[in-house]
């Protein structure tokens, strides 16, 4: 008896450790990872720009959906058009305010499975001080061995926020309200 009662002890704590493992939490690669937007110029074209300075962490775990994560930051001040006196602009009080808002992050609050390698992500997003809620749908577009032998997995969403909901409301007519974003990102396992 005492034998049988080790046994189930010995599978149950066991399959704790499983569970606990169970959790793949990834590092984002600032390097093969992008965060690009576009906003409507003059009400003529879509201009593109980027930042260029990305980090955070996804994690994911199919047995406790519960506990899935992604934290995302951005510095605002990596932000580059190609052209560095509009990048003074923007990085100025009248957009992005860097002195004061050095960062852009997003936080999710809960993340649910919604199609073959598809997840809803909820979270906040915060942009110069102010933290809007947001869901957007996040992507995995690949997973696989690195260069090193590590393990990687990629991922990507696009969505659109207005510029005016986070206090920017500089140079109506040239710059749209609407900012459309990019992110693609590539994680490496921890």
């Amino acid at each position: 008896m005492k034998t049988s009662k080790l046994i189930i002890v010995t599978l149950f704590v066991g399959s704790l450790g499983l569970a606990a493992q169970a959790a793949d939490t990834y590092q984002i690669d600032p390097v093969h990872s992008s965060v690009v937007f576009k906003v409507r110029h003059l009400n003529v074209t879509d201009f593109y720009g980027r930042f260029n300075d990305v980090t955070g962490t996804v994690t994911l775990d199919p047995s406790n959906p519960a506990a899935d994560s992604l934290d995302l930051e951005v510095k605002s001040d990596s932000i580059d058009t190609h052209t560095e006196k509009r990048d003074q602009v923007l990085k100025g009080p009248d957009f992005f305010n860097v002195k004061q808002f050095p960062t852009i992050a997003f936080k999710s609050a809960k993340i649910e499975k919604a199609g073959d390698d598809t997840y809803n992500v909820t979270g906040n997003l915060t942009l110069r001080g102010v933290t809007k809620p947001l869901t957007l749908e996040f992507k995995i577009t690949g997973k696989g061995k690195g260069m090193k032998d590590e393990y990687r997995a990629g991922g990507e969403t696009q969505f659109t926020i207005r510029r005016g909901d986070f206090g920017m409301t500089y140079m109506p007519g040239i710059a749209g309200d609407d900012i459309t974003l990019i992110i693609s990102l590539e994680g490496i396992k921890k």
